[in-house]
This record gives structure tokens, C-alpha cells and sequence, in this order.
């Protein structure tokens, strides 16, 4: 099977989906499928390298605008593809509509459509569109692709509540999983300055709004005046390459960071390598996603905690978790409840049994989301979607806009 992922953003380019395909599309080739990508133009290597080890990578796209409609059908008849894989996210595609109509117009020229929603976030229209016609523009290619596949079970039930039928497949972590010494923590945790008996609050992922590292600042402000002062390491890059709100967010922390005087206590590791990355999880002593929207697992940040084996403080998802048992994979806490994040960091870092705990039990949950269980899943979908679409593809009354599913 030859599939072509469509995604709005893929390494080198700083995002949780982009990383999310590319994680998937090496999984599939070990599965035995044959995966190209096509992406933005920013994607682009300085070699300008046309693979990324045996996936065939096209940083083509100059503007995710109406041109996809026709692009998209003529590289995969070219490359002679039997799926297109869109990989959406609201903010992605530059809000532009145009990803949102190409399903219904690339299967009028016989091209078999498979999407995945990564959030179900009503895109921006234009200035007075009022949300149920952006919630239905999100929707739309749900009702006419050939599989619909969503990250988390809450986006399952939200399609299926509108007469969409939709399959749950999780992502995995998007960052290699690790495991330090004693000896090798101590050394990781120095290169920073930082002693054996610091305490060492970590945070992991861009700054942006959902992420709530705004809490995140407060939370450590008030640790500062129960104890002597923590420690914050930042983990990664502080810009994605997708949401345009994130610069300005940054901002907003900047300021807030020397309103509470933190500068000191607070190192900023920048973009790394995953080894890196994945080193500096096992180096914290508590990890604090402090998710405006509640914990999911379509955070990618979150996966990566989970197999790194975190002590991981994060805020109540807004639907249950059942993979996820609090008290013992991870503590959850109210959203912006800063308080309640600086108590529970404490818990956690005085209780060396908790903290013990919360790190085995992380990683051995995270196993549930292995990337070739994903792939074997995603392989089943499609086929058996492309076996129904076979059979279900009829001329429809409604033109265009077809029949909802």
C-alpha cells in the first residue's frame, strides 16, 4: 500500500503533528507500507535532501489556499498512491477552508481520502463567523472522507454525536524513550548547574495558550515561598511552527517571568536533538504540564513524559482517561488551580516512594501506545475502508455536498 500524508507542517519544522507523521510514517514503512509526504515549503532541508531515510518527503507547498484541490489529485496519480492521509490540525493549514473542501472534491476524481483529527478546535473564518458555521467547516471533511481517525476518545464521541462515525487510534510518544543511571542523572543534571538535592521542576513544549505556562510561572512563584527556591528547566524550543499566537504568548511569559523575579531560577534548553530532550526529562524531579485544556492524549508533550518516566503534575482532563489512573500514573490538578500545582509539586517531591512510583507506573503505561501497535491500526483502517469505499461509492443527489455520512 502506497500512502501519501498531507500535513501542514514536518521536520525540520517545530510541531507536534509534524513530528507525530513523521513518527507514524516510519512506522508504517516497518509495516510494510510505502509512505510519501507532502508539506509546507519551510519544511524544506538545506541539502534539500528528497528523503527522510526511506520516506519520500515533498516541501512543495507554498500556501495551503484552493491550488491544493487540483495539486493534491495530480501528485497522486503521479506517484501512483491508493490513499491521501490528511493530517489536521485547526491551525496548521494557515486557517485557510480550502484543506477542509478537498476531500469532497479529490473523491470526484477518484482519489480514496483518509483523515485524522488531531483537535476538533473551530477554525477561523473570517471576522463575524459565528462558531456553529466554523464547527461545521472543522467537520465537514469528516463527512465525506473514507476514514476518519481521531486521537482521542473525547473527539471520537464529538463526531459521533453528529452523525459521524470516526476510529480512536492514540498517538505515541513523539520523543525516544530513555533511561538514566544514577550516575548519568547527576551528570545531566550538572551540566545546568543543578545538585543531587535540587528540586527540580521541568516543562516540556512550546508556549502557547493551551499550554498554560502562565500557571506554570505562578505555581513556581508560590513554591518559592513554601521552600527555598526550585529550579524550572524549560525543555525544547519555545515556538511552534504552525499557531501565529505563540510569539505574542511568549511575550505575555517574558513578562510575567520578571514581574515574579525568575530569571535566575529558570534555564531554557532551546531545540534539541530527542536524546536530549528525552536526557533532560529523566534529569527533573517533577514534570508540570499544566494544560489549559486538560491533560489528553493528543498532547504529544504528555506522551513523551509517559515514556520517559516522569513524575508527571498535570491538570484534570476534560473527559476520563481511562488509560490513565490518577494517584498512580500521574497527579492531576484543577485547571489554572496554581495553588493546587505548587501543593502537588511538594507532595511529589517530598515523598521519594510517590515520586518512585509515579516514574515506574509512567513507563510502564506508556507501552500501551507503541508506535507499531498505531501503525498495525492504522493499516486495519484502511484497508478495510478501502474495501467498504469499494463497495459504498454511489452517485449522490446531493452533488457536491453529498450525503452525510
Amino acid at each position: 500500500m502506497h500512502v501519501l500524508f498531507v500535513t501542514g507542517e514536518y521536520p525540520p519544522m517545530q510541531g507536534g503533528v509534524g513530528a507525530y507523521t513523521r513518527e507514524i510514517s516510519r512506522a508504517l514503512q516497518q509495516g510494510g507500507a510505502r509512505i510519501s509526504v507532502l508539506t509546507a515549503q519551510r519544511a524544506a532541508q538545506p541539502d534539500c535532501a528528497a528523503f527522510d531515510g526511506s520516506i519520500r518527503v515533498l516541501p512543495a507547498v507554498e500556501c495551503w489556499d484552493w491550488r491544493v484541490l487540483s495539486m493534491i489529485p495530480e501528485l497522486a496519480r503521479a506517484l501512483r498512491t491508493d490513499l491521501v492521509h490528511v493530517q489536521y490540525q485547526t491551525a496548521a493549514y494557515a486557517m485557510h477552508p480550502a484543506i477542509n473542501f478537498a476531500p469532497r472534491w479529490w473523491q470526484r476524481q477518484g482519489i480514496r481520502v483518509a483523515w485524522t483529527y488531531h483537535d476538533l478546535l473551530p477554525m477561523y473564518l473570517f471576522p463575524k463567523a459565528g462558531r456553529r458555521l466554523r464547527s461545521w467547516v472543522t467537520c465537514f471533511p469528516a463527512r465525506s472522507a473514507d476514514c476518519v481517525i481521531t486521537t482521542t476518545a473525547a473527539d471520537r464521541v464529538a463526531l459521533v454525536q453528529k452523525g459521524i462515525a470516526a476510529t480512536e487510534i492514540p498517538i505515541g510518544s513523539n520523543i525516544v524513550s530513555t533511561r538514566l543511571s544514577a550516575s548519568e542523572r547527576i551528570a545531566r543534571r550538572q551540566r545546568y548547574g543543578y545538585r543531587d538535592d535540587d528540586l527540580v521542576v521541568g516543562f516540556f513544549g512550546f508556549l502557547n495558550q493551551s499550554k498554560g505556562a502562565l500557571d506554570l510561572l505562578e505555581a513556581i512563584h508560590l513554591l518559592n515561598q513554601m521552600r527555598a527556591p526550585v529550579h524550572l528547566l524549560m525543555i525544547g524550543d519555545q515556538r511552534g511552527a504552525s499557531d501565529p499566537t505563540n510569539a505574542a504568548y511568549s511575550r505575555k511569559v517574558e513578562a510575567q517571568i520578571q514581574r515574579y523575579g525568575l530569571s535566575r531560577q529558570i534555564r531554557w534548553t532551546g531545540a534539541m536533538p530527542d536524546l536530549e530532550v528525552a536526557a533532560d526529562l529523566n534529569g527533573c524531579d517533577v514534570l508540570l504540564l499544566p494544560f489549559r485544556d486538560g491533560a489528553s492524549l493528543r498532547r504529544g508533550t504528555l506522551m513523551a513524559a509517559l515514556a520517559n518516566g516522569c513524575a508527571i503534575v498535570t491538570t484534570t482532563p476534560q473527559a476520563p482517561i481511562v488509560e490513565l489512573k490518577e494517584g498512580r500514573d500521574l497527579l492531576y490538578t484543577a485547571v489554572g488551580d496554581s495553588q493546587a500545582m505548587a501543593a502537588a509539586v511538594l507532595r511529589v517531591a517530598d515523598d521519594r516512594a510517590l515520586r518512585a512510583s509515579l516514574q515506574n507506573n509512567a513507563r510502564k503505561v506508556s507501552r500501551r501506545f507503541d508506535w507499531d501497535e498505531i501503525a498495525r491500526r492504522h493499516l486495519d483502517v484502511y484497508s478495510s475502508s478501502l474495501e467498504r469505499a469499494e463497495v459504498d461509492r454511489k452517485p449522490s443527489l446531493f452533488g457536491f455536498w453529498g450525503r452525510p455520512r
